[in-house]
């Protein structure tokens, strides 16, 4: 069955009134969409529909968790998913793009497809930061992403310091080293110079 089908609701040769419909969500729904953050989820939705003669309001709820990246040591967690919303489905000859809020269908259409309301309202749920409960982040990932404190800062920068002020030295030991070499160099040709001359006289 595909995805499309498993979350539509088939409504033609329902009386108007009340009706419900019931259906799990898991990996293959997050797999449908490429650039989603979930990894996998067990979920299940409950729709509560009643029909009219000119439309469908649906309350729908969704319950379970999903599996994202934890924010802290970024290892798989498991987010709990508690949803509930209210999805009006109107008739319309004209065509209307899908908004989230309402869903326009033709009049010769039975059957809804909550896929897309699905997949947003779970993650419009998510919290802004997901994270493992207090304790349970993996403590050698947590050591690795550790912010280093203030104290630590400047130590790293007192050291970096000392490493520059070494380096400037030695390079100063090395430059006044080539410049004695370059004066003894210059002495011994200054005194090969004259040894000519003495031999002449």
């Amino acid at each position: 069955m595909g995805e499309m089908q498993r979350y539509s609701i088939c409504f033609k040769g329902l009386k108007n009134g009340h009706h419900e419909f019931c259906f799990a969500v898991d990996r293959s729904l997050f797999e449908e969409y490429e650039s989603s953050e979930i990894k996998d989820g067990a979920c299940e939705v409950v729709v509560e529909m009643e029909r009219s003669e000119t439309q469908l309001m649906l309350e729908i709820s969704i319950s379970g968790y999903v599996v994202v990246e934890c924010d802290r040591c970024l290892e798989d967690c498991r987010i709990p998913i508690d949803f509930a919303g209210v999805l009006p489905v109107k008739f319309s000859d004209q065509p209307h793009e899908y908004e989230g809020e309402v869903i326009w269908l033709l009049p010769g259409e039975d059957s809804v497809d909550l896929k897309q309301y699905v997949y947003e309202s779970i993650v419009l749920s998510l919290p802004y930061q997901r994270v493992h409960p207090e304790g349970e982040c993996n403590p050698e990932m947590l050591e690795r992403f550790r912010i280093v404190s203030e104290g630590e800062f400047e130590a790293i920068e007192k050291q970096a310091a000392s490493h520059e002020h070494n380096e400037g030295e030695w390079a100063k030991l090395a430059a006044l080293r080539e410049q004695m070499q370059a004066e003894e160099a210059q002495k011994k040709r200054s005194a090969e110079a004259r040894t000519p001359e003495k031999k002449d006289k």
